[in-house]
């Protein structure tokens, strides 16, 4: 079944690459929000200067809004510099003094100082999992330092194993745990460590878990959701207070709160859960800050209420936003509240002084597409990076003593004088304005004759992804142009944006995409003969839907894991998340308008014979959320469509070609495989006529081949 959201017990997506720059050490960590005293590794010796970033201004009342979008806690991808080599690393966090990592096949630990030195301690050997090629994940270390846990999977599959280390002078696996998703530390009134987990079984997170070590040992199931579309995960307040067991599915979700402090004590329910009410919650001097889209409009706005009366009746509205707005996170500290910000396809930074409600809005540069969130515990500092997809990520620190944004200093990437950053609208059939974001070489001339790639996704309420991938570099760097369409049924300007494009009114995205296209064409961004389209995962309904409606906008065609087969995957209800989906595709076993409307668009129902673009798939043999199957048998109707319409055509007809490469492994998607990368560049290169030499020359700069 089709998933973007990869771990349903994580808002972090398990599939962003971990990449670092050999000439630094570089650290992605993919976990949640961890507790205050955790910190990701910084880079040494970085300098930052102040620069104004405009608007900034300071505010007594708190802005009218609309349109706030789901709170995607912290997820980590911190990437490199363009001018080296990449390599993969893992997850590292930062506890009291110590920098806990993995070293090789080995977790390991040494002194902050010593670091970016070989000196370090091995505390356990991941071989002994016997595992193909293992990697950290996530990383928790217990308040006190005596246990570290570590959640280690492979690249081809989504299985975890749980470890956790008894810290001493010979450190020793005290236990492990199959199948976990998230997981926390918490310390309980004797000074005894707790460990909070919750278990994945067929993709589902359903079952939590907590355990004690030592002498105390025990491991007990602590909550069971009955409800098979709901799913659970875990979250540590920033301030290590309340862990929060977060109940949820697509539109509705249900909080409790365990008692940092007293683990033992039975959680207390912050507000039962109420269909289409979706909450988040953070704590600070006794107080919950819930971001949710409760009241109108029916958008994301944060509330405050005290810890000890957290009932929906208390919640008091505290801020607001403006319409057009995601929330992309929201950091807690001492006297601040941070929120990371995107409107209308720019990106914000508001600063909120919890003292006295002030705001500071601030700009962010036009380059900029996304964030990365740095771990920190600083309360007098709130550092984050920016990225694109063609630019690696950049150092910024907002101090909250001068008010100001700092950016780092010294190299400045070449991209950015090389290259150009658009922004522009294209007008639905239904009057609605999709934004698109464009990227290409400034000194290009003659853009119609440029080749064309296309990104879309539009599910889920997901934003498209635009964090730093380096072939996306060199394609710019080549003469390309860049194309992301932010259609409906994603997340970019809020939860109306999702819901306009979910269900029954998935049609919109395929209009959307469409428009977009013909738009860039009308503009002058290259022409049908060179333009190209590509999508993972659900971002497949949209593209095999435009393939079979307008083939002839499209030359050529690049799918990983693509969701094709709807109708008959949601029909199936033996599959692991077909229950969970029933709210983004519709319920086509008991509801007939849900059927009916699927199959207008399900890209598998709707193949005729007619000239196609040519379509390379990428897939993978053991995939438990796009099936095999359904892009099997997607494949083989489409070549014998194909072949029915090249006999009517008659001779001379070149028939477009369709490949599918089925990879090994169990994974959804593997976005760092440069066998991947290559293969999708070399198909298009070859579609479209080009010579590949110096791209692939290029490509080597940033990937090890």
């Amino acid at each position: 079944m089709q998933k973007q959201h990869v771990n349903h017990c994580n808002f972090a997506d398990h599939y962003y690459n971990r990449i670092k720059l050999k000439k630094y050490h570089l650290t992605k960590c993919l976990q949640n929000k961890p507790r205050i005293s955790e910190l990701a590794r910084n880079i040494p010796s970085r300098n930052f200067s102040c620069k104004d970033f405009l608007p900034i201004k300071q505010e007594n009342e708190k802005s009218l809004s609309e349109n706030m979008d789901a709170f995607e806690k912290v997820r980590t991808k911190l990437e490199t510099q363009p001018q080296e080599e990449y390599e993969i690393i893992n997850a590292e966090i930062k506890h009291g003094g110590f920098v806990y990592y993995q070293e090789g096949c080995c977790l390991v630990r040494s002194k902050d100082e010593e670091a970016d030195n070989d000196n370090y301690e091995v505390l356990f050997n991941l071989e002994e999992l016997k595992l193909e090629q293992p990697f950290i994940d996530c990383i928790r270390v217990a308040p006190d330092e005596k246990y570290v846990a570590a959640k280690i999977r492979t690249e081809d599959s989504e299985a975890s194993t749980c470890v956790v280390v008894k810290l001493s002078d010979q450190p020793v696996m005290e236990a492990s745990f199959p199948n976990v998703s998230s997981f926390e530390w918490v310390k309980d009134e004797e000074d005894e460590d707790v460990l909070f987990y919750t278990f994945q079984r067929n993709l589902r997170c359903h079952d939590v878990y907590r355990a004690t070590f030592g002498d105390n040992r025990r491991n007990e199931r602590f909550y069971t959701e009955k409800d098979p579309s709901f799913f659970v995960f875990l979250y540590l307040t920033k301030d290590s207070r309340f862990l929060t067991m977060n109940i949820m599915n697509k539109t509705t979700s249900e909080v409790w709160l365990i008692d940092g402090m007293s683990p033992w004590d039975p959680p207390v329910l912050i507000q039962k859960r109420i269909h289409g009410v979706l909450y988040y919650v953070e704590h600070r001097d006794d107080e919950l800050y819930i971001l949710t889209n409760v009241g109108e409009p029916t958008e994301f706005k944060l509330m405050r209420t005290a810890a000890d009366t957290p009932a929906i009746m208390n919640w008091d509205l505290f801020f607001t936003m403006k319409r057009n707005t995601k929330v992309v996170d929201l950091d807690m500290f001492k006297d601040h509240c941070v929120l990371f910000l995107k409107h209308s396809n720019l990106l914000y930074v508001n600063v909120i002084g919890l003292a006295d409600d002030s705001v500071r809005s601030l700009k962010l540069p036009p380059w900029a597409c996304g964030f990365i969130m740095d771990t920190n515990s600083d309360p007098k500092n709130c550092p984050f990076q920016l990225c694109s997809p063609i630019r690696p990520p950049k150092y910024y620190t907002y101090k909250f003593a001068e008010g100001k944004l700092f950016e780092e200093t010294g190299h400045e990437d070449p991209i950015t004088k090389t290259s150009r950053v658009l922004r522009i609208e294209a007008k639905s059939k239904d009057g609605k304005l999709v934004p698109m974001t464009i990227f290409h070489k400034t000194d290009s001339e003659d853009l119609q004759k440029k080749p064309l790639l296309v990104h879309v996704y539009g599910a889920y309420g997901m934003d498209l992804k635009m964090n730093f991938r380096p072939e996306r570099r060199v394609l710019v760097d080549d003469g390309w142009i860049l194309a992301y369409c932010h259609v409906r049924g994603g997340g970019e300007l809020g939860l109306q944006w999702h819901a306009d494009g979910r269900l029954t009114k998935k049609l919109n995205g395929l209009a959307d995409l469409e428009a977009c296209i013909k738009t860039l064409h009308g503009q002058g961004f290259s022409q049908p003969s060179l333009t190209t389209l590509t999508a993972f995962s659900a971002g497949g309904v949209l593209v095999g839907a435009l393939c079979n409606s307008n083939p002839e906008l499209l030359r050529a065609v690049t799918l990983e894991a693509p969701f094709l087969d709807v109708l008959n995957t949601m029909m199936d209800t033996t599959l692991p998340l077909t229950l969970e989906e029933l709210e983004e595709w519709g319920n086509p076993s008991s509801d007939e308008k849900h059927k009916n409307y699927i199959k207008r668009y399900c890209p598998y129902q709707n193949i005729k014979p007619k000239h196609y673009p040519s379509i390379h798939i990428t897939a993978y043999e053991n995939d438990e959320r796009v099936p095999l199957k359904g892009i099997v048998n997607y494949t083989e109707k489409l070549k014998e469509a194909i072949v029915e319409h090249a006999k009517d055509t008659g001779e001379g007809y070149q028939a477009p070609n369709i490949i599918l490469d089925i990879q090994p492994g169990g994974n959804h998607v593997i976005e760092d495989s440069h066998k991947k990368i290559t293969a999708q560049i070399k198909f298009l290169y070859e579609e479209l006529g080009l010579d590949s030499t110096s791209v692939f020359e290029n490509l080597k700069k940033y990937l090890k081949f």
